[in-house]
């Protein structure tokens, strides 16, 4: 084996390792790399050639974790690992981003990159490390790569910015993006905040690009150990520069004054097709396939040319808005009459149905995965069916795309959802999008924060959302901010970036770069532009519904949560769970019980206040402690020679003395007391053994003494 290491410091004494050569060597590159006891393998495989009539790259990433890594066993029926968990996808789509644009455009061979966790520190996060691994793999092969990248994640802990923090430091952050990049560039961003500034932003983007630079320093030393500087040659296009040229001479024109006519979507689209297809018409009937497929993508580089440039030179968008207008919004909350919340929220020609649904801690999601388990009680889900832009597409459930777009979302909402004391339930968002023109995902943001000040859920302010693009043309050094891109500006523009917030300050991200060379001043002045939009949007949702309703709908459910020393938990429990499901059958309610620290914390669940009532009587019966001096209603629970054992409070005994029974001297028990009789007693006293004294006659009149007694005291 020629094993080759390369390692370097974070800055801090922390090393991440990266070593080739002694895992998957018939892979076309692969790499171990390592923190601590984290270690994932990255293998990337490239095919030589590419199929016909592909013009894209067909790159596929994944991301999967081994539960052997973190020493445990897979649930389920199977015992093995199943398909990419949410997590899984979401950790794959970040290092997708990364890697896709830095590819040749011309590449178009069937490629995969494999990241693998196989071993894990509980202590040390792996999606950090994912893009670092799979662009090193790409590094110590000879597949063509504009890298290498590498992805870092920066947070602020306790006033500090920090690289890659522990675990248990992230508990105390107020921000947390990872970002990916070249030596050069940014080229990807994601994460959230606690309600930042635009300049916090990008001092924690500019922080991470100098931890970047060192890796991908490190990754171009290992290439050369390797002897992998010099790449694969390829040809993977046709070309024809005087179909070129035809299509240019005879289209651009035509392009550029539908692009100007300011048309909708759908007119503007069957517009572009007239003129490809009547361009197609001119070469005659028999063209071959190539020539067919060259004009194709020559009549498509045309529109990415006039459209960007009718930006450029004009500062005119394709729907006649200059480039800062946001789209015309109007929203409706209560539209679904039977939904615990509903919104409808629209911008232009994008529109999200969005409904809340509350519930109580056994609708709480089960995650189960080898880095990641436990409990999730706020789900978002966001579904894109194909009707929403007007094409057939069977619905095969939530792919990567709807998982990723339904995460920025649920990042954004759950910065500003009530703490647990404010709100007991599970909460469940579902965005469904019925029109899509551009940033589906943050219409969801805003009907999102609609629905849920409907749904009477106390948010700490409401968030919206705005999509940023951007055009630029390097050799004029001209660009331009686009303020609430069309999908169309997002597939031909440079940027993609979106971010939400509240009134005071950003809370999350997601961008996306297909240039080289963004300047922090461009991107600084995007914020602006951005934060501008997110207030103006925010104030139009304000006119719909301004703050979160007094109460809940009447047909919502409600939970009262209940606080219970500890040493009840067993008792409202009961054996084998018998008083609690007795509870529940009786009075309706779902009850459920967990400990926290030295109490047990009760939630309890019903969909009318009669059964909530009946609950929390019986538990604050079971779990109340009983006061020395109180008066109780018992019941008889014993006979014994010497008195009776009274209950006076479920699963609570006291002793009745004989002698505590009357005024009167008894001499025995017979024929005074019977099992089930109802006496009011007073509690006496309570002795270190928690045993209780009771008495009746203490509540009894005192009789009058005979004429002529006296006590007998002691003189």
């Amino acid at each position: 084996m020629n094993v080759i290491k390369k390692s370097f410091d974070l800055g801090d004494g922390r090393i991440i390792e990266i070593e080739t050569g002694k895992l998957a060597k018939q892979a076309d590159g692969s790499v171990v790399v390592r923190m601590g006891d984290t270690m994932l393998l990255a293998t990337v495989v490239s095919t030589v050639g590419a199929k016909s009539g592909v013009d894209f790259l067909p790159l596929s990433v994944d991301y999967q974790e081994k539960y052997a890594a973190a020493g445990r066993i897979p649930g389920g029926f199977l015992r093995r690992e199943a398909r990419l968990s949410d997590y899984e996808v979401l950790i794959s789509r970040l290092v997708d981003r990364a890697l896709r644009p830095m590819f040749p455009e011309d590449y178009h061979s069937d490629t995969q990159v494999m990241i693998t966790l196989i071993s894990s520190d509980k202590n040390i996060m792996p999606d950090s490390l994912a893009g670092l691994a799979a662009s090193a793999a790409i590094a110590v092969s000879d597949i063509p790569f504009n890298g290498p990248i590498s992805e870092v994640r920066v947070a602020k802990i306790d006033g500090q910015l920090v690289i890659n923090p522990y675990v248990s430091d992230l508990e105390r952050a107020t921000m947390e993006f990872l970002v990916a990049g070249t030596e050069r560039d940014i080229v990807m961003v994601e994460g959230e905040a606690d309600e930042i500034s635009e300049e916090e932003m990008v001092e924690a983007i500019e922080f991470a690009h100098k931890a970047i630079i060192i890796q991908v320093q490190a990754q171009k030393e290992l290439a050369e150990a390797v002897g992998k500087t010099v790449k694969r040659v390829y040809s993977h296009e046709d070309s024809n520069p005087e179909l070129k040229e035809q299509v240019y001479a005879a289209t651009y024109d035509k392009v550029y004054a539908v692009a100007k006519s300011q048309t909708g979507k759908a007119e503007r689209g069957d517009k572009f097709g007239e003129i490809l297809m009547d361009f197609i018409a001119t070469l005659g009937e028999d063209i071959d396939d190539v020539t067919g497929f060259l004009s194709k993508k020559y009549f498509h580089d045309v529109q990415y040319d006039a459209i960007r440039n009718l930006v450029l030179d004009e500062g005119m968008r394709l729907d006649g808005r200059d480039v800062r207008t946001v789209r015309p919004i109007w929203s409706e909350v209560s539209y679904l009459p039977s939904a615990h919340g509903s919104a409808v929220f629209t911008r232009g020609e994008t529109q999200s149905l969005t409904t809340v649904t509350l519930g109580s801690k056994d609708d709480e999601q089960m995650i189960d995965g080898a880095f990641i388990n436990g409990y999730n009680k706020f789900l978002l889900h966001y579904n894109f069916p194909g009707f929403s832009t007007g094409e057939v597409r069977p619905n095969r459930g939530a792919g990567r795309r709807e998982i990723g777009h339904g995460n920025l979302a649920m990042r954004s909402l759950r910065k500003v959802l009530p703490g647990l004391e404010e709100n007991p339930y599970t909460i469940r968002i579902v965005s469904d999008i019925l029109e899509s023109n551009g940033s589906s995902s943050m219409a969801t943001v805003c009907a999102g924060t609609l629905a849920l000040m409907d749904a009477g859920i106390k948010i700490k302010a409401p968030v919206s959302g705005i999509a940023m693009g951007l055009i630029t043309d390097e050799k004029t050094g001209k660009y331009a901010i686009l303020t609430d891109i069309l999908g169309d500006e997002d597939h031909l523009g440079d940027m993609d970036f979106k971010v939400t917030g509240t009134e005071k300050g950003i809370v999350a991200c997601q961008m996306d770069l297909k240039i080289n060379g963004l300047k922090w001043e461009v991107l600084t002045a995007a914020l602006k532009q951005a934060n501008e939009a997110r207030l103006h949007i925010l104030n139009e949702m304000k006119k719909t519904i301004a703050a979160p309703r007094e109460d809940y709908k009447d047909h919502a459910p409600r939970i009262v949560s209940l606080s219970i020393d500890k040493e009840f938990i067993g008792a409202v429990i009961g054996p084998g769970g018998k008083i609690i499901q007795e509870m529940q059958r009786e009075t309706g309610a779902s009850i459920s019980i967990e400990e926290v620290g030295n109490k047990g914390i009760v939630e309890i669940f019903a969909d009318n206040k009669a059964a909530i009532d009946a609950a929390v009587k019986r538990i604050n019966a079971i779990a109340a402690k009983p006061d020395i001096g109180a008066t109780y209603d018992g019941k008889v629970k014993s006979i014994m020679p010497f008195g009776a054992f009274v209950e006076i409070m479920p699963g609570k005994d006291g002793l009745l003395h004989i002698s505590e029974i009357a005024w009167e001297r008894l001499e025995t028990m017979d024929g005074v007391l019977k099992e089930g009789d109802k006496i009011q007693v007073k509690l006496l006293d309570i002795d270190k053994q928690g045993k209780m004294k009771l008495s009746r006659k203490a509540l009894l009149p005192r009789p009058a003494k005979p004429e002529g007694t006296q006590d007998n005291k002691p003189a």
